[in-house]
């Protein structure tokens, strides 16, 4: 007997017997009463919402087959990959390497002997290169005033404040030319 059904009674329906042939062997092979079998089959359609008359396409072994031969290919592109690519760039590279350090070795460089100079003509340079720093610093500093000077806020309604730089085009173009000439432009040459 049914676990959970004893007291209920059977009902008959009425099947082909080739049905009726093909369900009693179902029901065997799986071991289970009609009664479970069918409404193992019963819950089974509607816990998945799909109707018996549906195909679900192919089958397990087949979808493992598909995916055997997928990874076949993708193995078979990483190693074309591999032969293609990877393998003549780092050969390439590798040579690169090589033909620089040869390069490296062959190359002396050679230093050109320096000019002497006196001391007062050594502190003359860096007092004057002392001067031209200071000079320029004053000017960043004045056009940074001026900047803050003209500096206004901006109460926006309808978000954030912003501020607004109210310069005029030629003070502008003159705070650049300054910026433009500063003082590491200066050579070791012109000593």
């Amino acid at each position: 007997m049914d676990e959970g059904f004893e007291k209920e009674r059977f009902v008959t329906f009425k099947l082909k017997s080739s049905v009726a042939r093909k369900f009693r062997r179902f029901c065997k092979h799986y071991g289970k009463s009609q009664s479970l079998s069918l409404l193992d089959m019963i819950l089974f359609f509607e816990t998945n919402e799909i109707s018996p008359s549906e195909r679900f396409g192919e089958t397990i072994t087949s979808l493992k087959f598909q995916m055997k031969k997928r990874f076949n290919a993708l193995i078979a592109i990483i190693k074309s990959i591999e032969k293609q690519q990877t393998e003549p760039t780092a050969f390439l590279i590798k040579r690169l390497f090589e033909v620089s350090a040869q390069q490296e070795d062959e190359d002396q460089i050679e230093f050109k002997p320096q000019e002497l100079i006196t001391e007062n003509e050594e502190l003359e340079y860096y007092q004057k290169q002392y001067k031209d720093s200071q000079k320029h610093y004053q000017n960043l500093k004045a056009d940074t005033q001026l900047m803050l000077k003209k500096l206004k806020y901006v109460r926006n309604n309808f978000g954030v404040g912003y501020y607004r730089l109210n310069l005029s085009k030629e003070d502008i173009e003159r705070i650049k030319n300054n910026i433009d000439h500063v003082h590491h432009n200066n050579r070791a040459e012109n000593w």
